[in-house]
């Protein structure tokens, strides 16, 4: 309700208190009264009391009276410039700190920034990368040629889409705070969380799926990385699970989906995805928000895995299997079929960064 709306409220309850007062009713009868024609927009019984005294002791207004002190309009076209300014200088001011520079009240500075200024304080949101103005319009033109053979054969198309990416799974990653929150009664204690200590291992996961769910998964030995060879390696293996996995799949053609990265790009890796009879989809740097393993499955699994503490890295391998072939299809298509979503948001916003859905 407005605060004009409201104040002429006031006064209309008020009038009505005023008037039964005089001719003799109970605050109780008025309250009954009033509760009866106004429902729940009633006033209170409390307040019912407090103005059937004041009219019984010869009270005539029914507005409320001036408060001593600072005048109740504070937001002049100059205080409402000053305080622009201040943002405009230094938009992590906080409400306290320009309250004290302006001399206004906390309440009135709120006022100002949220209904004269449209302002509210949010936090920064982290990207991968600050994009150059060439990266977006590269993203931006990708995400619009990926759109084009998708609306070419929109199902076709999709279910041809073989995407992988590596990323390491810990012994035992902390719960977030917000993870940790527990619904309990108003006042009691909040629980006990200890101070979170480092991983006690990691190893790094290799995974490859496609709209039916995992086809290679694999993990990579302790202090050895991802190289061109490597990569190779796994893309003959990749190639033997899908013509394992998939039947007919080879021969619709395959759409590899990865990133850029370096082991990825190299000769030797290159190579053997051509040997492999793999078409590549083009992939702009630096978005993970394009890649369905990072926004989709990825995020997923580690809020599963998230608290769980492991011994060892078989136990870690076990648990992490076993979630994988234990969702179900639509979870995978899911993923898949976001790309379209994404391919087109990427384009709209002139290859920016996409908001979290």
């Amino acid at each position: 309700m407005a605060a004009a709306d409201s104040e002429n409220t006031d006064i209309e309850f008020r009038a009505v208190m005023k008037f039964l007062t005089l001719k003799g009713q109970q605050p109780k009868e008025i309250f009954d009264s009033m509760r009866e024609v106004y429902g729940d927009s009633s006033p209170a019984y409390s307040t019912v009391k407090k103005w059937t005294a004041l009219f019984k002791q010869g009270r005539r207004s029914l507005s409320d009276d001036t408060r001593p002190g600072r005048p109740k309009d504070t937001t002049t076209n100059e205080n409402i410039e000053t305080i622009r300014a201040m943002v405009e200088n230094d938009p992590k001011l906080k409400t306290r700190e320009i309250a004290l520079t302006s001399g206004l009240s906390k309440g009135s500075v709120q006022t100002i920034l949220h209904l004269h200024l449209g302002m509210s304080k949010i936090c920064a949101r982290w990207i991968p990368r600050i994009l150059t103005a060439q990266q977006k319009q590269f993203r931006a033109d990708t995400s619009l040629e990926l759109l084009h053979r998708y609306n070419a054969d929109p199902l076709g198309f999709l279910m041809r889409v073989l995407t992988g990416d590596e990323t390491w799974v810990h012994h035992y990653d902390p719960e977030s705070k917000q993870e940790s929150m527990e619904w309990r009664q108003t006042g009691s204690r909040p629980p006990l969380k200890a101070r979170t200590q480092s991983s006690a291992g990691k190893i790094m996961l290799s995974l490859f799926w496609d709209a039916q769910g995992p086809i290679l998964i694999e993990y990579l030995p302790h202090k050895q990385t991802i190289t061109g060879q490597r990569y190779a390696d796994q893309m003959e293996r990749l190639h033997d699970a899908v013509r394992q996995k998939r039947r007919g799949f080879l021969e619709r053609g395959v759409l590899l989906l990865h990133d850029n990265a370096p082991p990825h790009t190299s000769h030797v890796a290159q190579a053997a995805i051509r040997t492999a009879r793999f078409e590549q989809l083009p992939h702009p740097p630096y978005s993970p928000d394009l890649a369905p393993s990072d926004f989709h499955l990825f995020p997923s699994l580690k809020k599963h895995l998230r608290g769980q503490r492991f011994a060892n890295d078989e136990d870690l391998k076990a648990e992490v299997n076993q979630w994988l072939e234990t969702q179900p299809k639509d979870f995978y298509q899911s993923g898949i079929e976001a790309l379209r979503y994404r391919w087109n948001k990427c384009f709209v916003v002139n290859g920016d960064y996409i908001e979290k859905i």
